[in-house]
């Protein structure tokens, strides 16, 4: 496996770890629909949180959080709603991302970022 493929995972298991130390419920990982897929969906409070995991080896070019584009967003739009309607879930929904860098002594830290962005028309 590539070395971003493992750091991606590596990566999504420190935000589902940080999202249950923060007492959120983790509903489903990896969820696809069609070719859409979002990292996490969760539940806090009586709301959806959907979370997308971004991370870099490196915040020296961009930061994670800066490579959610329009299309990504548009794509986790369409996988959450997709969601919602076959787990007939009538939530108010959240978009979060958790970004994850290595710090200068090389272990991975977390920024969650929380509505970090609106859900717009998908279509």
């Amino acid at each position: 496996m590539a070395d971003h493929n493992e750091l991606g995972k590596e990566a999504e298991n420190l935000a589902a770890e940080y999202l249950l130390k923060n007492e959120y419920k983790i509903l489903v990982r990896n969820f696809r629909f069609k070719k859409n897929e979002v990292d996490i969906i969760a539940e806090k409070d009586n709301l959806i949180v959907v979370v997308e995991v971004k991370a870099r080896s490196t915040d020296f070019f961009i930061l994670p959080q800066e490579a959610v584009t329009k299309g990504k967003i548009k794509s986790i739009v369409l996988a959450a709603n997709h969601f919602m309607e076959e787990f007939n879930k009538n939530q108010e929904v959240r978009f979060d991302i958790i970004s994850v860098l290595p710090n200068q002594k090389g272990n991975l830290e977390i920024e969650h970022i929380p509505d970090a962005f609106q859900a717009f028309d998908a279509n």
